[in-house]
């Protein structure tokens, strides 16, 4: 028996287990516009490490890989520093939303 590779699978099913029992856990009513717009202005137009991009999309009930996709849609730039900004097009949206 591989110790080693036992604990490590431990490890990763532990790590979605709790996954699955925050997302369970956190019942947000809101909309996904709702949460989207909460993101935008919790995020302003100061630039976030990946982890912190990440914990601020958990926060509001998405998953922590969801800047990926915002980078992929043009909603998120990685700048020369390493940071994540939101780029115009999501301030924009936020601004027609009001």
């Amino acid at each position: 028996m591989d110790t080693q590779r036992l604990q490590s699978g431990l490890r990763l099913v532990a790590r979605g287990l709790e996954e699955v029992a925050a997302a369970l856990g956190e019942h947000d009513p809101a909309s996904e516009d709702e949460r989207t717009a909460r993101v935008i202005q919790e995020w302003g137009r100061r630039g976030l490490t990946q982890k912190e991009a990440s914990e601020l999309f958990q926060r509001h009930g998405f998953a922590p890989q969801t800047t990926g996709g915002w980078a992929r849609g043009d909603w998120v730039e990685i700048r020369d520093d390493g940071l994540r900004y939101l780029t115009g097009k999501s301030h924009r949206w936020l601004e027609e939303r009001r």
